[in-house]
Parts: structure tokens; sequence; C-alpha cells
């Protein structure tokens, strides 16, 4: 059974920074994708970034590229998500996902994703 926790939202003002954390259990991150995604009341759940099952590859969504930075501990078996130079349309509940075996170019879409973490609020202030 895999379970993905994450961690590290909270209140931040406008160009302030927050670091989250997701962890697993169950099952090690090798081999697979981790996602970054989020959701705002009375919107559809978006794409932020992904980690790609070799390690070596990033990616981002428009809206964040140069602000997020997703990066991995392989020995804390957990991915992070750095972002800096927060606003205030960031705020959200932020997810992390996994997809099994998976390092396809199909990394932005939920449907790929097999297992969710619980979400965070993450909360910009002006």
């Amino acid at each position: 059974q895999v379970q993905l926790v994450e961690s590290g939202g909270g209140l931040v003002q406008a160009g302030g920074s927050l670091r989250l954390s997701c962890a697993a259990s169950g099952r090690t991150f090798s081999a697979a994708t981790v996602g970054w995604f989020r959701q705002s009341p009375g919107k559809e759940r978006e794409f932020v970034a992904a980690l790609s099952w070799s390690w070596d590859t990033t990616y981002y969504a428009d809206s964040v590229k140069g602000r997020f930075t997703t990066s991995r501990d392989n020995a804390k078996n957990a991915v992070y998500l750095q972002m800096n130079s927060l606003k205030p349309e960031d705020t959200a509940v932020y997810y992390c996902a996994l997809a099994l075996s998976y390092s396809g170019t199909y990394y932005y879409s939920t449907s790929t994703y097999n297992h969710w973490g619980q979400g965070t609020q993450v909360t910009v202030s002006s």
C-alpha cells in the first residue's frame, strides 16, 4: 500500500517562500514520476511540476517556471517543491502524486498518476 504525505504548507506574504515535502511509504520513488498539482476553490486541479523516473528531468507549468523547483532526496525517499517569489494567485491546496513505473510525456495529466497525497494548503497574502 503506497501512501504519500505532504507537509510544509502555510501562510506567507507575497514574495515569500515555502518548501513543500512529499514523503512516500510502501514504495520508493525510483522508476516513477512524481508530480505536483494544485487546486483552488471552484477550479480544476492543475499541473505545477513533475520529476521523471530518471531523476534527471523536471517539468514545470509556465506559471511557476523560474520560481518553483522540484527536487528529490533518495536517502529520505522524499520529493520537495521549493516555491519562491510566491504570488497571491499561487494560493491553493497542493498535492503530490505518484505514477509508478512511468516516464512518459503525460506528466501534466492527473490521469497519469496512481496515488495521491492528502494535500497541503498554501495561502499567499497580498
